[in-house]
């Protein structure tokens, strides 16, 4: 089982680091076999020998397009993995002086969602209230749940409002 904490950090690192090896290895086992099929290509000096030197040369190309593709790929991952994390240290730990403007975004953030869930709220209220409407005289039980649903929801709607005082959410079944 591996740690998630900071102390994996240098095992992961040096797991990521590992596939670069490997990558040196293969192309320098490929750069092997291309050197011994053209001294054998050229002590027998046939077709056959000369034919085996393009298929390991096709290989060795390949292969060292793939690694560099790779390699650079990687750079260009941690360049902007590093600047996301930059930019998002940078969000959540604003300058003391310039950041205000931060903070003002993520609290207007906060209010477009709370005010969104409170508008779904009386949207909730008002097809209860069409419920009570419809169903008064003719099914209570129908009637019974709608006014609890109405009863939940204005409890939550009032709890986005004032967190402390309500002392939360209330849980339930919602009718609509």
């Amino acid at each position: 089982m591996r740690s998630l904490g900071p102390e994996s950090s240098s095992v992961s690192s040096a797991a990521r680091q590992m596939p670069l090896k490997a990558g040196n290895i293969s192309l320098a086992v490929l750069v092997l076999v291309f050197l011994v099929a053209v001294i054998f290509a050229a002590n027998e000096n046939d077709v056959i020998g000369w034919i085996v030197v393009a298929v390991s040369l096709a290989w060795l190309v390949l292969a060292a397009f793939v690694v560099f593709s790779v390699r650079g790929a990687t750079r260009k991952a941690k360049e902007k993995l590093a600047s996301v994390q930059a930019d998002y240290a940078g969000r959540t730990n604003p300058a003391p002086g310039g950041g205000t403007a931060v903070i003002d975004e993520q609290v207007s953030r906060a209010n477009a969602v709370r005010d969104e869930k409170l508008d779904h709220s009386f949207k909730i209220i008002q097809v209860q209230a069409k419920v009570i409407r419809d169903y008064r005289g003719k099914d209570e039980g129908m009637v019974d749940r709608a006014l609890e649903t109405v009863e939940i929801t204005a409890h939550n709607g009032r709890g986005m409002i004032h967190k402390e005082e309500d002392g939360g959410t209330v849980s339930g079944t919602v009718v609509s």
